[in-house]
């Protein structure tokens, strides 16, 4: 299954129905105050798992293209419980300036997760933020820093962390040692996801400000692979399959072994199969993210047959009493000697009938989503660390960038995790940070 093919539905549009019971452990709770900054597909999903589990008043939501805005406050309306319209803001920055949310999601393109993330916490406000963190090293330290330096919860879209069937396989089969010495991981993403084709550049729509939607990143003529949701193909917005798959793997293999930084990050790949299509980002690419007698293995290909049709997008933990293969729709646990174990994800369409009807949900992922908010609430009540703390979304962003770094130079690239710099390669620390398009300017650590 392709994760960016949409999810076809008998409805035209979003259910209608009345919002369902709040969860019991904020069942009691005033409604917490929320905005949403970017309104397109992942926004929406992660916003109403939101309105599910908790009592919330979505007041603000803040986008550049008009009908997305238009059609995600029709949305918000029939889900909440007061059925009130949200505020609609261009700019994320009149949206803040109203001091009036507890907590801001940001669902951006990659290339604007940083600096409304870090305007929020400045304004005293706990932030959800999409994964990956940033485009860059820099910016994720900067973000890190913000969090830290304002007190502020900070929850990553890194959802794995809080999918029902992977934490029961990390307790029940991990942790309790069950696969003896781990020493290999391989995780993976075979999907046909790359965008393929070259449409010619074209003027923007007039109901979107691509001047503004750009933002940081280098302007390039608008082309319709660009938005909504295209705009994965083009490096100069985010970072490539690495950025976009690689992380959600990568950081569910270091949060079930409980793992920090990789010492040594490899990678090679390119462009080998679709020279035609306008995208720029790899279409095969391997990765290696070395720990003491560990290696996790990263491979992606756009194209062919994945290496196991059932596991297209996974990780495969290989140890000398057991394999465990786990993804997105369930895990498979494979002993030496013994009956082997699987697992399928629970869907909930019953606990949350919304989830039947919701236009582009990913209804596999729903509960994971729902688990992972219902974590990020549990923290800002405690002012404690969530399970995708911005420290953890900071390591495995910074380590799949490091990884596209290390394909561009044609080396592997040393870690120092204590200096946050690659040990004797200058050329690789100036590619830690992007340019910036003026009038924006690149947030450093030391001076949020």
């Amino acid at each position: 299954m392709n994760r960016r093919q949409f999810f076809t539905s008998a409805a035209a549009g979003m259910a209608l129905a009345r919002p369902r019971s709040y969860a019991a452990p904020f069942a009691d709770q005033k409604p917490r105050r929320v905005g949403l900054i970017g309104t397109g597909w992942y926004g929406k999903s992660d916003l109403l798992r939101l309105i599910q589990v908790a009592p919330v008043e979505v007041v603000s939501l803040c986008d550049v293209d008009k009908n997305m805005l238009a059609q995600a406050a029709d949305i918000v309306a029939s889900r909440q419980a007061s059925r009130k319209k949200p505020r609609l803001f261009h700019d994320f920055r009149d949206m803040l300036a109203e001091k009036d949310l507890d907590i801001v999601e940001v669902a951006t393109p990659d290339h604007w997760h940083a600096l409304p993330m870090i305007a929020a916490v400045q304004a005293g406000i706990d932030v959800y933020v999409q994964k990956p963190i940033s485009v860059d090293v820099i910016e994720g330290q900067a973000m890190l820093a913000a969090a830290r330096k304002y007190n502020r919860v900070v929850q990553v879209g890194t959802q794995r962390r809080s999918t029902p069937h992977l934490v029961e396989a990390m307790n029940k089969f991990i942790r309790p040692g069950k696969l003896g010495k781990i020493a290999t991981v391989d995780i993976c993403c075979y999907y046909h996801m790359r965008a393929t084709g070259n449409p010619p550049d074209t003027d923007p729509p007039s109901y979107l400000d691509y001047e503004m939607w750009t933002g940081p990143a280098p302007m390039r003529p608008y082309n319709a692979f660009d938005h909504p949701r295209g705009w994965r193909a083009f490096m100069e917005y985010g970072n490539g399959i690495v950025g976009d798959m690689c992380i959600h793997m990568f950081d569910m293999t270091r949060w079930m072994l409980d793992l920090g930084w990789p010492t040594r990050i490899s990678s090679t790949g390119g462009i080998f199969v679709d020279k035609k299509s306008k995208a720029n980002i790899s279409d095969t690419q391997t990765a290696t993210f070395d720990y003491p007698d560990l290696r996790i293995t990263w491979q992606h290909r756009s194209w062919g047959a994945p290496a196991d049709p059932k596991y297209p997008w996974s990780a495969i933990f290989y140890g000398d009493k057991a394999t465990l293969k786990a993804d997105v729709y369930g895990y498979d646990f494979i002993p030496e000697d013994g009956a082997p174990v699987h697992r399928d994800v629970t869907y909930e369409l019953e606990q949350y009938p919304e989830d039947k009807t919701e236009k582009d949900l990913e209804k596999h992922c729903a509960p994971a989503i729902r688990h992972h908010m219902m974590d990020f609430l549990a923290a800002i009540d405690k002012r404690s660390k969530p399970v995708a703390d911005i420290e953890q979304g900071y390591i495995s962003t910074a380590s799949c960038i490091l990884a596209n770094l290390s394909m561009k130079l044609g080396r592997s690239l040393t870690w120092d995790a204590a200096g946050q710099r690659v040990v004797g390669d200058e050329e690789a620390n100036r590619l830690l940070r992007r340019p910036y398009r003026a009038p924006w300017v690149h947030p450093e650590a030391a001076s949020v």
